[in-house]
C-alpha cells in the first residue's frame, strides 16, 4: 500500500480539491469544512468507486479502517459495493421492520377475508397512514410515541380511518409478538389514550324513505345495465358487490345463490346465501340477460363487472343525497313497519341474530318465510301499494315453522 500521505490537519484545512490518501483512499473537500471519503479499487479488473462518509461523520482513523475492510473484500474477488447493500438488507432483515411483520401477518389472515384481502380494505389503512412513516422502523421500537404521531393528523379529521388503522397496527403487533419478537402489546392501547376522543358520530348511509322509493324505482327506465342492477339490489336487498358479481349460473329458477365470499362476513363459512326472487325481480333478470358478457348478469360495455362508483354516480348526479346501500334500510324500515318479525327482517339482509348454539339448531335458512315478504316489498315498489293481505306467515306460524326445521 502506498504511504499515507494525509493527516487530521489535512483534512480539516485543505481548501476544496481531491487529495490522496495511498491505498486507494481519497479525500474529496468540496470547501474547506465540507468533503467526504471514497475508495477506489479494481475489482476483476473493473474499478469501483465506493463512498465511505461525510468528513463530519467519519475521521481519516477511522476511513482508514473502513478502508482496509472493503480493499480486502475486493482482493477475494468480491465486489465491496454489492457485500455493503447485502450486509444492509441482512441487517434489515434482522430488525423485524414493522412493513415486513405486517405483510405476514396480511398474509396469514387474508384467506379469511373478501377475495382474499385483494381490494385492500384490510391492509389499505396501514398502507395508508401507517407504513409510509414507521414502515422502516423495527417492531421493538413501535411504541405509543410513534403511534400517537402518526395518526394524530388523521385522528378526528379521518376518524374511521383512524381508527381501522390502530385496530389493524394492534393486529401487527400481536402477529409480531406471536413470531417470537420483544414488542409492546399495549402500545396502540397507550396511543388511543394519548390521541383522545375522536368526537365523532357514526354517520349512516343516507336512504331513501321507504315510501318514496317506488317514485324512484320507477324512474330507473332506460334498460341500461346500471339502471338493472340498481332495480335488483332494491328489489333483493343486496349490497352492491353481490349484485355487481352476480353470475348467470348464480341463479336457478326462482332462487339466487351468492357465494359466501361475496358476502360480507360471510368468508370460510359453510353456506352460501340464498335469495327468493319475485316475479318482478325475474322480470328484470330477463332483461339483464339479453346485454349480459362473460356470464355476468350485469357487465359493463367493455364486459367487466360494474363498479361500486357506477351505481353511485347515477344518485349523485341526480343531486341525491341517498346511496345505493341504503336501500338496505329502506327495506328493512319497510318490513319493521310491516310487522315483520324482526329475525325474518335480518335474516332477509343476511345478518346473524343467532348465537353459535342456537344456529346449530337452526339448519333452515326460511326461504319460504323470506319468499313472502320479499313478494310484498316487490309489489309495493312496482304499484306504491302494499297489499296488507299479502301471504306472510304470522308469529305463531313463524315460531311453528322454526320449530320444525329444528
Amino acid at each position: 500500500m502506498a504511504r499515507e500521505k494525509l493527516s487530521a490537519v489535512h483534512v480539516r484545512q485543505s481548501p476544496a480539491g481531491k487529495y490522496g490518501d495511498g491505498g486507494g483512499l481519497w479525500l474529496l473537500k468540496s470547501g474547506k469544512d465540507t468533503g467526504s471519503w471514497m475508495l477506489r479499487v479494481a475489482v476483476h479488473g473493473r474499478l469501483r468507486h465506493m463512498g465511505l462518509g461525510s468528513i463530519a461523520d467519519v475521521s481519516l482513523a477511522e476511513a482508514r479502517v473502513s478502508a482496509a475492510k472493503w480493499r480486502a473484500v475486493a482482493r477475494d474477488g468480491r465486489d465491496p459495493v454489492q457485500e455493503r447493500e447485502r450486509q444492509r438488507r441482512d441487517a434489515a432483515r434482522n430488525l423485524h421492520l414493522l412493513e415486513d411483520v405486517a405483510r405476514d401477518a396480511f398474509e396469514a389472515r387474508k384467506a379469511g377475508l373478501r377475495g382474499d384481502g385483494k381490494a385492500g380494505r384490510w391492509y389499505g389503512p396501514l398502507e395508508n397512514h401507517v407504513l409510509p412513516k414507521l414502515g422502516k422502523t423495527p417492531v421493538a421500537d413501535i411504541d405509543q410515541i410513534l403511534i400517537r404521531d402518526t395518526l394524530r393528523p388523521i385522528w378526528k379529521a379521518k376518524a374511521s380511518t383512524a381508527e381501522k388503522a390502530i385496530q389493524r397496527l394492534a393486529i401487527v403487533m400481536k402477529h409480531a409478538a406471536a413470531l417470537g419478537y420483544a414488542v409492546d402489546l399495549q402500545a396502540c392501547a397507550k396511543a388511543q389514550a394519548l390521541l383522545g376522543a375522536q368526537g365523532h358520530e357514526v354517520q349512516n348511509i343516507p336512504s331513501l324513505p321507504w315510501a318514496e322509493v317506488p317514485a324512484f324505482y320507477a324512474s330507473l327506465n332506460d334498460g341500461s345495465a346500471t339502471h338493472l342492477a340498481i332495480r335488483f339490489l332494491i328489489l333483493t336487498g343486496l349490497r352492491s358487490a353481490p349484485v355487481r358479481l352476480a353470475r348467470l349460473d348464480h341463479i336457478e329458477g326462482d332462487v339466487l345463490t351468492v357465494p359466501a365470499d361475496l358476502m360480507k362476513g360471510q368468508k370460510g363459512k359453510a353456506s352460501d346465501f340464498r335469495v327468493p326472487l319475485s316475479a318482478e325481480t325475474l322480470e328484470v333478470i330477463e332483461e339483464a340477460k339479453r346485454q349480459s358478457r362473460n356470464g355476468l348478469l350485469f357487465a359493463s360495455p367493455r364486459g367487466l363487472a360494474l363498479s361500486d362508483m357506477t351505481l353511485s354516480r347515477l344518485m349523485q348526479r341526480r343531486e341525491m343525497e341517498a346511496r345505493p346501500h341504503g336501500f338496505r334500510s329502506s327495506l328493512r324500515v319497510f318490513l319493521a313497519e310491516k310487522g315483520c318479525p324482526r329475525d325474518i327482517g335480518e335474516m332477509i339482509l343476511a345478518h346473524s341474530v343467532m348465537g353459535k348454539v342456537e344456529a346449530s339448531y337452526m339448519r333452515s335458512d326460511l326461504l319460504d318465510i323470506r319468499r313472502g315478504w320479499m313478494d310484498r316489498w316487490a309489489r309495493f315498489v312496482t304499484t306504491g301499494k302494499d297489499d296488507a293481505q299479502a301471504d306472510v306467515p304470522t308469529t305463531g306460524q313463524l315460531i311453528q315453522m322454526q320449530a320444525g326445521a329444528r
